[in-house]
This record gives structure tokens, sequence and C-alpha cells, in this order.
């Protein structure tokens, strides 16, 4: 079980199984960020300008803006006219049942909901059209657990290793 979690024991084990996360942070090359923000402030420009950095394709989701990050902005996950490997959520969890079905549409192999957004229905929606689904968790930080960096801000990673952390 995962600490700090909205989800009970049993949906930890389905939407949080560290083997899913850390095939997905491996083999995922195009994250769509979903409600990507324009300010540098906010959690998803962090986050996405964090995985921009270490070679991720990022592609923004928001209607309301033309590029961010330098990089062409859809209104839409059915605009993007290149194929998805991770549709990464920054909206009110309410909006993520109608996310998961675009997610399902455009043919995205994941879909990864941020810290404290949980919809059991999204989730259900993803995983029964065969989507990798990883709820209530961030993508740079579960990079930086698996990438032996968290601890060097004083974070508890939950993983005991006597191994030196590779950089990458």
């Amino acid at each position: 079980m995962t600490l700090n979690s909205a989800l009970s024991a049993e949906h930890q084990r389905l939407y949080q199984d560290p083997h899913v996360i850390q095939r997905l942070l491996r083999e995922a090359r195009t994250i769509a960020v979903v409600g990507l923000s324009t300010d540098p402030q906010r959690a998803s420009w962090f986050v996405a300008n964090y995985l921009k950095k270490l070679g991720y394709r990022i592609i923004p989701v928001n209607p309301k803006a033309d590029t961010i990050m330098e990089e062409k902005c859809y209104p839409s996950l059915a605009a993007i006219p290149e194929p998805v490997d991770i549709v990464d959520v920054f909206r009110p969890a309410a909006d993520a049942t109608a996310i998961a079905r675009d997610a399902v549409a455009i043919g995205a192999k994941a879909l990864w909901l941020q810290l404290k957004l949980v919809n059991l229905e999204a989730a259900e929606i993803a995983s029964r059209a065969g989507l990798a689904v990883v709820m209530d968790r961030c993508v740079k930080i579960e990079h930086g657990r698996y990438q032996g960096r968290l601890h060097w801000g004083g974070m508890n990673t939950e993983i005991i290793t006597a191994r030196k952390a590779r950089l990458a």
C-alpha cells in the first residue's frame, strides 16, 4: 500500500502499481498534458517542463492557448495529429470521465490522473479499453522516485536500496 493516497488499498493495487508506473516512464515518449497552464507557477507547467527537459515530447492540451512552452497547443485530445503514449490529466476529477473516453478514442496507451485526482469511472473506461491507468500520482514525483532523485530534496521515496542511483 502506498502512503498518502485517497484510494482504497484495492484501488491502489490497481491504479498505483509500481511496475506499471516504471514501464510507462521507461517506454513512453509522447505525453499529452490536458489542462497544461500557460502560467509557469502552476503545477502542470512545472511538471511538463521537467518532463520536456528529460526528453519527453510534451503536447499541451488547452483550448485557451495557441502555444505553451514553445509547443503548439491543441484544444482537445481529438485535435492532436500524432500518437500519444500517456494522457496526463490536470483537470478536475469530474472532467476525467470525458477525458478517458477521448484518450480511448485517440488510441493512447495510458491515462494518468495527477495527485488527488480520483475518478473510478474514468479509470474503468480506460482499463476496459486496454489503457494502463495511474491515478492519484504525479508523473514528476514518480519519475524522481524511480530515478533516485527525490531523496535529494528530503522526500521519502518508499524505496530502500544499497545501490547508488544512476543519473539519467
